[in-house]
């Protein structure tokens, strides 16, 4: 298989992985969390069952997750069949069977649970990482090279790691305000507990915070050697990151309608990979970009 072949199949296996959550997060949503009270079956009596609206929400989320397992399937096959053939891509791809593995096996302590909110964090979480690997596959996969060199000042790096901290701190606080809000997937299931009021407070004031230090970072970028390299990643992260501050603005001051409460879960996993896109514009594994990097160091 050639690279740009295989780099087609981890988009498929990215565009997959992000599928299932906005799908999961339909699921939840809808109150359709216990549409299968039991797992691997859908119930006592039957394997599948859509004879219930909820019961068929649910059913049709459990049943792409085998299209998503087959996803991630394809990419480890392609991995081995690359053409030169990369160790690093063939880790990562077995990095997300392993993690479709862990969400199918959370996504029955979640059913067996009764919707508890920490699982479902935890279900949440693990989607995160999963799509960030997928991300990281993506971008190896269109690289010449294992080798990943830097390709901005040190300064910079520190800076896009604050940032990237920072924001994934806004994400794990935003489960936080989900588990303690109205949409828990059933109208009995546990909630966190905490004032909404206050996870709220604390979930803006993350959010402000990461967006601050993304306009001190384009201040820095601009004024320092490493104007140009990171601009476009950036300007994505602070777009998202301002769409998403007006979304869960807009939700929180409506009463938290579904509807909305799905847009702005579509939007932390855009943010999350924009962010992982971040990251990864601090070093290449292109030749191309590494020796522009280098004359850019060596004039400056």
């Amino acid at each position: 298989m050639s690279p740009a072949s295989y780099r087609r199949l981890a988009v498929v296996a990215l565009a997959l992985l992000c599928a299932i959550v906005v799908t999961g997060a339909a699921v939840r949503l809808t109150g359709s969390g216990l549409g299968c009270t039991d797992w691997p079956r859908c119930n006592e009596q039957k394997f599948i069952d859509v004879s219930s609206t909820h019961g068929a929400i649910e059913q049709v989320n459990r049943l792409f997750t085998g299209l998503v397992t087959l996803g991630v399937v394809v990419a480890v096959l392609g991995a081995t069949r690359r053409r030169p053939r990369r160790s690093d891509l063939v880790w990562l791809a077995w990095g997300l069977v392993a993690g479709v593995v862990g969400q199918v096996i959370l996504g029955g302590i979640v059913v067996l649970t009764d919707l508890h909110p920490l699982a479902n964090q935890g279900h949440f979480l693990l989607s995160m990482i999963l799509v960030v690997t997928a991300l990281v596959l993506v971008k190896r996969s269109g690289e010449d090279s294992d080798a990943r060199v830097p390709v901005v000042s040190t300064s910079t790096a520190r800076w896009v790691r604050g940032v990237v901290v920072v924001g994934v701190l806004a994400v794990f606080t935003g489960t936080v305000v989900t588990g303690s809000g109205p949409h828990a997937g059933d109208e009995n299931a546990r909630r966190f507990g905490f004032d909404i009021s206050n996870v709220a407070r604390i979930h803006g004031i993350s959010v402000i915070l990461t967006l601050s230090l993304l306009v001190a970072l384009i201040v820095v970028t601009r004024r320092g050697n490493d104007r140009g390299r990171l601009d476009n990643a950036i300007e994505v992260v602070l777009a998202i990151g301002v769409l998403q501050a007006a979304v869960g603005y807009v939700q929180y001051f409506n009463d938290i309608p579904a509807l909305l409460v799905g847009i702005h879960i579509a939007g932390a996993t855009a943010f999350t990979l924009a962010l992982a896109n971040l990251w990864l514009g601090l070093r290449s594994g292109s030749a191309r970009q590494a020796e522009k990097s280098l004359t850019r160091e060596t004039v400056a």
